[in-house]
C-alpha cells in the first residue's frame, strides 16, 4: 500500500481496515522512506518499509489526494510501481491513485474508475473511464472517491477469499451505510450543488488536468521500461 505526502487517508485508511482482517495478508504502507508522512489533512501516518526493502506485492494498491500530482511525474515512484507490478496478481487503486497507475503506464487499455471529478483523464492515458464504484479488468481492479475505498476492498477481498468471508468482515465493520443526505455523487446530486463543487475545485482540477496531459504526452513519447512493453 503505497503512502505518500498529501495523500487522502481514507483512500489508504478504508481498505486498510478491511484487509487487515483477513490474517493471510502482510500489510506494508511504503514510502521513499520511514519517515513520517503526513495526509492532506495533517493527519500523520507512518510507513513501515521503504522501497528498498519492500518485498514483492501480490496486491499493489494505490491512494489518492491531492499529492497524487507530484507522483505522477516523480521517476522513482513510477519506476517502483512498474517494477511491483510485473510482479503483483492484482494491480489496484482507489481515487485518484488510477491517475498514478496511468502514469505508470499501468492502465493502457483497461477499463478503470477515478474520483468523478477526474475520471474522464483516465482517456488520455488509454484506459477505458467507468463511472462505477468499483471496476474490475483482469488483475486491475479500481474503486471511485475516498469512500468507495471500503467497497473496492470487501469487492478484491471477495474476490481471492471468498463471498462469505468477505460478508463477515463487512458485518464485523458494521458497513451498512445510510448516509444522512441523498446525493453523495453527481448522479443522485442536485445540479446546482454539482456545478458549485466543479466551482470549488476547478482551479485544482486545471492543475491536474494539465499534469495528466503532460505526463500523457511523455508517454506516448517514449517507450515503457521493457518489463511492461
Amino acid at each position: 500500500m503505497l503512502l505518500y505526502p498529501n495523500l487522502t487517508q481514507l483512500d489508504l485508511t478504508g481498505p486498510f481496515e478491511v484487509f487487515g482482517r483477513f490474517p493471510e495478508l502482510d500489510l506494508h504502507l511504503v514510502w521513499k522512506s520511514r519517515e513520517p508522512v503526513a495526509d492532506c489533512r495533517g493527519l500523520t501516518i507512518l510507513p513501515d518499509t521503504d522501497f528498498e526493502h519492500c518485498p514483492q506485492a501480490d496486491i499493489l494498491f494505490v491512494p489518492g489526494g491531492p499529492g497524487q500530482l507530484a507522483l505522477m511525474e516523480d521517476a522513482e515512484v513510477l519506476a517502483f510501481l512498474r517494477r511491483q507490478a510485473a510482479g503483483a496478481r492484482h494491480v489496484t487503486s482507489v481515487c485518484t491513485g488510477s491517475l498514478v497507475l496511468a502514469a505508470a503506464g499501468l492502465l493502457s487499455g483497461k477499463r478503470a474508475t477515478c474520483h468523478w471529478l477526474s475520471l474522464e483523464q483516465l482517456r488520455l492515458f488509454g484506459a477505458e473511464p467507468v463511472a462505477e464504484r468499483v471496476v474490475i479488468d483482469g488483475d486491475v481492479v479500481t474503486g471511485a472517491g475516498v469512500t468507495s475505498g471500503i467497497d473496492f476492498a470487501l469487492t478484491l477481498a471477495a474476490r481471492i477469499f471468498g463471498e462469505e468471508r468477505a460478508r463477515h468482515a463487512q458485518l464485523f465493520m458494521e458497513y451498512d451505510p445510510a448516509p444522512p443526505f441523498p446525493g453523495g455523487s453527481p448522479a443522485s446530486s442536485a445540479p446546482a450543488l454539482v456545478e458549485a463543487v466543479r466551482v470549488e475545485t476547478a482551479a485544482f482540477q486545471t492543475r491536474r488536468e494539465a499534469v495528466a496531459r503532460r505526463v500523457a504526452a511523455e508517454l506516448r513519447g517514449a517507450p515503457l521500461p521493457a518489463e511492461k512493453v
